[in-house]
């Protein structure tokens, strides 16, 4: 049984090295990993609401995968939010609160090393902080929020070494959720 989805929302997935890495050791795990690219599903940008709440309802565990740009997530990955945790399902009066009880956690690529990212750092937050709205929102709902996961330094020109053993921790950092 496939209990983990991870949603994938990446607008230039094409050029990412880390997020297509990440994808790859993924699909090495497809007996109990779905993965969920959602510019390759709605290349439209109009998403099936009631089809992503089923494949929400399946799984035990959510991780939504996207790069952390501009200190936030990609355009349509918020608008997937807005749009799928809709009042009636995902929360509200008389709500089925169906994300309730499920793990739900975040993997991030980030392009500013991990040092800028604290509060003596070059943008004073950590990328915990920054991220604070999607452990609210999942809180929100009932869902299980735990800690993210994240791939710092992008931008530095990481060596395919690191590229590949933070790949390979991503996979146990789902394992462990």
């Amino acid at each position: 049984m496939k209990n983990t989805l991870v949603i994938v929302t990446h607008p230039k997935l094409g050029s990412s090295k880390i997020n297509k890495r990440w994808i790859e050791e993924l699909k090495k795990h497809e007996d109990h990993i779905i993965v969920h690219n959602l510019h390759a599903t709605y290349p439209n940008l109009e998403i099936d609401v009631k089809e992503e709440q089923r494949l929400l309802e399946s799984v035990d565990k959510v991780i939504l995968q996207f790069p952390f740009y501009w200190f936030n997530c990609p355009p349509f990955l918020k608008k997937w939010i807005d749009d799928v945790l809709a009042h009636g399902w995902a929360y509200g009066k008389n709500s089925g609160y169906k994300l309730a009880g499920k793990k739900v956690a975040l993997a991030v690529t980030a392009g500013i090393k991990e040092e800028d990212y604290r509060a003596t750092g070059r943008y004073d937050y950590t990328l915990e902080e920054l991220t604070r709205p999607f452990e609210t929102t999942f809180k929100y709902v009932k869902a299980d929020y735990k800690p993210l996961y994240a791939f710092y330094g992008e931008e530095h020109s990481p060596t395919q070494d690191d590229i590949d053993t933070n790949a390979k921790k991503y996979i146990d950092f789902i394992e462990n959720l």
